[in-house]
């Protein structure tokens, strides 16, 4: 319901989804709870626009993880808050959820990051690890069923590769294997950027589209040698190390199956990662990959978006000094997860204000002829429903707090714990 499909334009300096407009959601109104339907509408990147999602009993979900070379920073949070809260819907509604989120434990920027400050790689990744565990926690967001590593699938990462030479999607060349992008009739369907901007992209992703060794400019890394002093492990290809997108490619599919429900992640991801995932695991197994792409907008800081590669950061432990993650997830909490937003300080004054109204509604509620926190909470399943519209279930709360009413359940299911 928040407009009409949509395609990143060539000329685009990133990947970000449409902006949308949460404040006109019809579930910022009460009426018509009775009628509500209990499926979830959610956008769908593969085809541009909102779609019914109706997963089985069980839900198998895949969201890319951290590369544990840094602290967790808001773009993170906002990224695993909006997952969680499709999560915790999905279990209301009584699916078990197969929530799978990597770690990718091995690749080039956590090596040099490793290599610059004089550690064990595998070293920096337990630190940064648990400290990204104890932010999620703070954020009271749910475990996932698995979050395995990239260095404990190398069997599968080596099996992957030997499949896919075989059916004729591989090569070596230069001591390296390479996915032959070509031999995939869908490649780029999904980010729908054109072949410019995909190779535009694969250069800022440090893919090197002019590597001599290539067939074609878009051809992805699966195994290359290792350096001196990085990690190797044996291969038929030679001693080596994974490429980054078939770490993801053996990782799902040995967690969830050929095929998953939902795969998620931010938009930044599109491409080359999503794109490059979705067709080595296609080519190899002959079917669909995923049956959902959710993706999530980017948060920015001073006009540019949040990542580590800009360096223009705001870190949850250095904000969870300040004000209790509670603020912090409510502060993340207002922008819909389909646009792309600023990050301002000013907005840990409104959470606090709104955390702390509605803590004083929970903890003295009234009984009113308006709204019931049965109501409320039905008003606030419609939202999530709605594309995660989590801006209008906030909107609602707001309203049924200062009336007084109940909202500790309504808050639950977005997270918040008052």
């Amino acid at each position: 319901m928040f407009g009409a499909a949509w395609r990143p334009g060539p000329g685009e300096a990133g990947i970000d989804p449409p902006t949308i407009r949460p404040e006109s959601a019809r579930c910022r109104h009460l009426g018509g709870i009775s009628s509500r339907s209990v499926a979830i509408r959610l956008y769908d990147t593969a085809v541009g626009r909102v779609t019914e999602f109706s997963p089985g009993t069980e839900v198998s979900m895949y969201v890319c993880g951290i590369t544990p070379y840094d602290a967790t920073h808001l773009g993170h949070a906002a990224t695993y808050v909006t997952y969680d809260v499709l999560h915790r819907r999905l279990v209301d509604l009584g699916h078990r959820v197969r929530y799978v989120r990597n770690i990718t434990d091995v690749d080039d920027s956590i090596l040099a990051a490793a290599r610059s400050r004089g550690v064990h790689y595998l070293d920096l990744a337990f630190g940064e690890k648990a400290r990204f565990d104890h932010d999620m926690e703070s954020l009271n967001t749910l475990p996932p069923w698995s979050e395995p590593r990239a260095t404990g699938a190398i069997p599968e990462i080596r099996g992957l590769i030997d499949a896919s030479i075989k059916a004729g999607h591989a090569y070596v060349s230069g001591g390296s294997v390479y996915f032959d992008s070509s031999s995939v009739d869908s490649f780029g369907d999904l980010s729908g950027v054109g072949t410019e901007r995909m190779r535009k992209l694969a250069a800022e992703w440090g893919e090197n589209p002019s590597d001599p060794a290539k067939r074609n400019p878009l051809d992805f890394v699966l195994w290359r040698p290792s350096a001196d002093g990085e990690p190797r492990w044996e291969s038929r290809w030679g001693a080596g190390r994974p490429g980054w997108h078939v770490e993801c490619s053996a990782l799902a599919m040995r967690e969830l199956g050929p095929t998953i429900d939902l795969h998620g992640g931010g938009v930044d991801l599109l491409y080359p990662h999503h794109e490059c995932v979705r067709a080595q695991c296609e080519a190899v197994t002959g079917v669909p990959f995923v049956r959902h792409w959710l993706h999530h907008a980017m948060v920015h800081l001073d006009g540019r978006k949040m990542s580590k590669s800009l360096g223009n950061l705001v870190f949850v432990h250095e904000l969870s000094e300040r004000v209790e993650p509670a603020v912090i997830r409510l502060a993340l909490s207002v922008h819909h997860y389909r646009r792309p937003w600023q990050w301002d300080n000013r907005l840990l004054v409104d959470a606090e204000e709104r955390l702390s109204r509605w803590r004083v509604a929970a903890s003295s509620p009234r009984i009113a002829s308006g709204t019931s926190p049965d109501a409320l909470l039905q008003g606030v399943r419609m939202c999530v429903d709605d594309d995660l519209d989590v801006p209008g279930a906030v909107a609602l709360i707001d309203d049924a707090a200062s009336e007084s009413v109940d909202v500790t359940a309504s808050a639950a299911l977005i997270g918040v714990r008052l």
